[in-house]
C-alpha cells in the first residue's frame, strides 16, 4: 500500500508540474533551429546571429543543429516531421522550400502543406563574375561573346538546382546566349576553377567572390539584383548593364511545422523583425555580402515563397534541370 502511495503522489507531481509548464508562456525551454548547411557557411553566420538575438529576447537557449545535405532538404525533413510546438524550427533556404518539389519528384515532405512560413530574413546577392582573361568588361559585351563564340563558355555552380545554376539558367533564357553547366560540390572549388581559368564564369555570391575580385583574380560584371548592392556600390545591376528584368538571389528564413499555433508563429515573427531593424545586424549583414530582408508578416513571406516556387520550378521544368 505503501509503494502504491508513492507512485499516486508521483504520478500527480509530475501532472502538477505539466500544468505548470503548460500555463508558462512561450518559450519556456530552449529552442532548436534547424540549418541545412554546415558550419561556417554565410546562411549558419546568419542562422548563429538569430539565434543570438532571439536567445537574449527569450532567456532561452537557442540551438543551431546543422544538418547539410541534399541541397538542404534533409533538414527541411527533419523539420517537417517535428511536434509542432514552437521549440523546433527550420531555418529554411530557397532550395528547400521552394526549389525542391521541382527538383527531387520523391521528397519525403511537401513544403507548401508542411510548413508555416514565419518570417523572411535575408537574401545572398548573387554577382556575374568571370575569368579576367574573357574578353568582356560589361553585361552587354559578354552577352555579345556567349551568343557568338563556337564553342559555349563554361559556367560553374555549387550544385545542380543551386542558386548559381538557377541565376546562369535564367541567364540563358533571357539572352538567348548557350552555355555548357559545369556543377561542383561547393563555391569553394567552383571558384577555384574560375580562377585557374577551367570555367569562364559564375553566379556567385557577393560575400564568397568579392574577396577574389578585390584582388583580381576574378572579373565582376554586374549584380543580379534590382539595385546596386551596398558592399559594391560602384559594380551595376545587370538590369543596368543590359538586360531589363533580371534579377536572382538566395534567401532563407524561419518556417515552422504545420500545426504550430497561431499566437507562437506570431510572436517569432514578431521577435525576428526586432531582429531586422537591428543597424547593427545591419551593418554586419552588409558588410559580409547579404541583405537583411524588411520586416515582414508570416502572410507576406508565405506569398513571398509562393511566388518564388512558381518561378524557379517553371524555369526547372522549361530548362529540364535534374537532381544530381
Amino acid at each position: 500500500m505503501f509503494n502504491t502511495a508513492i507512485r499516486i503522489l508521483f504520478a500527480a507531481a509530475l501532472l502538477l508540474l505539466s500544468a505548470v509548464a503548460a500555463a508558462q508562456p512561450y518559450p519556456n525551454k530552449p529552442l532548436r533551429l534547424v540549418i541545412g548547411f554546415p558550419p561556417g557557411a554565410f546562411t549558419d553566420v546568419m542562422a548563429r546571429m538569430l539565434a543570438e538575438h532571439l536567445g537574449s529576447v527569450y532567456g532561452q537557449q537557442v540551438v543551431v543543429d546543422n544538418k547539410p545535405g541534399a541541397a538542404s532538404t534533409i533538414a527541411a525533413d527533419i523539420v517537417s516531421k517535428a511536434r509542432a510546438d514552437g521549440y523546433t524550427l527550420l531555418f529554411g533556404h530557397m532550395n528547400s522550400n521552394a526549389v525542391a518539389p521541382a527538383l527531387f519528384p520523391k521528397l519525403g515532405y511537401d513544403p507548401a502543406k508542411d510548413f508555416i512560413a514565419v518570417t523572411n530574413v535575408a537574401f545572398v546577392s548573387l554577382m556575374l563574375v568571370v575569368n579576367p582573361s574573357l574578353p568582356a568588361n560589361d553585361v552587354k559585351s559578354f552577352i555579345a561573346l556567349a551568343k557568338s563564340r563556337a564553342e559555349p563558355l563554361r559556367f560553374a555552380s555549387s550544385g545542380n538546382g543551386s542558386s548559381q545554376h538557377l541565376a546562369a539558367e535564367l541567364f540563358m533564357q533571357m539572352t538567348g546566349a548557350k552555355m555548357v553547366h559545369i556543377p561542383y560540390k561547393g563555391s569553394m572549388q567552383a571558384a577555384v576553377d574560375l580562377i585557374s581559368g577551367q570555367v569562364d564564369l559564375n553566379f556567385d555570391g557577393v560575400g564568397s567572390a568579392l574577396q577574389f575580385v578585390r584582388a583580381g583574380k576574378l572579373k565582376v560584371l554586374g549584380v543580379a539584383t534590382a539595385k546596386r548592392v551596398a558592399l559594391i556600390p560602384e559594380v551595376p545591376t545587370i538590369i543596368e548593364a543590359g538586360l531589363p528584368g533580371f534579377t536572382a538571389a538566395s534567401w532563407f528564413g524561419v518556417f515552422a511545422p504545420t500545426g504550430t499555433p497561431p499566437e507562437i508563429v506570431a510572436k517569432l515573427s514578431d521577435d525576428i523583425n526586432g531582429f531586422l531593424k537591428s543597424p547593427e545586424v545591419i551593418k554586419k549583414v552588409t558588410d559580409i555580402g547579404g541583405e537583411l530582408a524588411p520586416p515582414n508578416t508570416p502572410a507576406e513571406y508565405a506569398k513571398f515563397v509562393q511566388s518564388e516556387t512558381t518561378r524557379w520550378s517553371k524555369l526547372i521544368r522549361e530548362a529540364n534541370i535534374k537532381a544530381e
